[in-house]
């Protein structure tokens, strides 16, 4: 007879106790901890690219740009979840009775791994949907040039846009930006990964 292991099932407060105190990122699953794996330096080269481009380019307009610790609340699903890269309009909307958790994200990217991609595409990205605010979505493989750019047009309606060349603009819609593919890759060498 096999033994069934039982999964304990936290509440926001226990993981919330439980993460400020981790020494690693977790992301919470509707009662469940799920930890995080950690970044390669491509993925962690991407997102800053990235970042850095949106930093500057929105500088000085109402908006704040994140990268990798900020932890996203989203109530509708009982997540909480730490993005690549977030953009919020300001003022920044913190959940209740905290000042490390934000709510309000328009846009949000990640960088795709291959533990993460299927999840990043799919159950992450209907999670984000629920967010009122929440209106473009990038998504950037970083073993390859490939980006997927995902545009809210109406309730339940979205624009899927894909690009494999690197000398492509990608114009975002949320603000009045855009970004050269290969500058997302920037000091990226696909023959050593």
């Amino acid at each position: 007879m096999i033994a069934q292991t039982e999964t304990k099932t936290y509440t926001p407060e226990e993981y919330l106790e439980l993460e400020i105190a981790s020494e690693t990122r977790n992301e919470y699953r509707n009662g469940e901890i799920i930890p995080m794996t950690g970044g390669t330096p491509d993925h962690n080269e991407i997102a800053g690219n990235l970042y850095t481009l949106l930093k500057f380019a929105l500088r000085g307009q109402s908006y704040r740009i994140f990268i990798t610790d900020q932890r996203l609340w989203i109530p509708e699903v009982s997540l909480y979840t730490y993005p690549d890269v977030m953009v919020l309009q300001k003022p920044l909307e913190l959940q209740t009775g905290r000042k490390d958790t934000v709510l309000n994200p328009c846009f949000i990217a990640e960088v795709l791994s291959k533990s993460t991609q299927n999840y990043d595409r799919s159950e992450k990205f209907a999670s984000y949907r629920t967010l009122p605010i929440f209106q473009e979505y990038l998504l950037i493989d970083q073993y390859r040039i490939h980006v997927e750019h995902y545009v809210k047009t109406a309730v339940n309606q979205w624009i899927f846009s894909e690009y494999d060349d690197p000398n492509i603009t990608l114009s975002f819609s949320n603000f009045e930006t855009q970004i050269l593919i290969a500058d997302l890759y920037e000091d990226i060498d696909f023959n050593n990964q």
